[in-house]
């Protein structure tokens, strides 16, 4: 899994690209950039999944813990460019009411 993590001056919003699959083997990495860039940046983030393949349970899980993070700073958690057959996943578990997701 390739996780870049930047600030976005512009926009003031941590903008992360995910390429490759969230899962057990990368979470606990993927956790602990974000938990830092939120503590730093106190901001929203956007998750571009464009190059996204998979992800699981534990996947799932950390971004739901990311995205209460989050709120205590009163951000906002998007998820952008999510492939169709990633976003039935999200549905199923009734994320889909959880998050702003926007399906490529």
């Amino acid at each position: 899994m390739d996780i870049q993590v930047r600030y976005d001056d512009q926009t003031k919003e941590i903008v992360v690209l995910l390429d490759g699959d969230l899962d057990l083997n990368s979470v606990n990495d993927f956790k602990r950039r974000m938990d830092e860039s939120i503590e730093e940046y106190k901001a929203g983030v956007s998750i571009d999944c464009s190059a996204l393949r998979y992800i699981d349970s534990t996947g799932l899980g950390v971004l739901v813990s990311i995205l209460k993070k989050v709120k205590e700073y009163d951000g906002t958690m998007k998820i952008l460019q999510l492939k169709p057959y990633l976003f039935k996943i999200f549905d199923v578990t009734g994320l889909t009411k959880v998050f702003e997701i926007e399906v490529a």
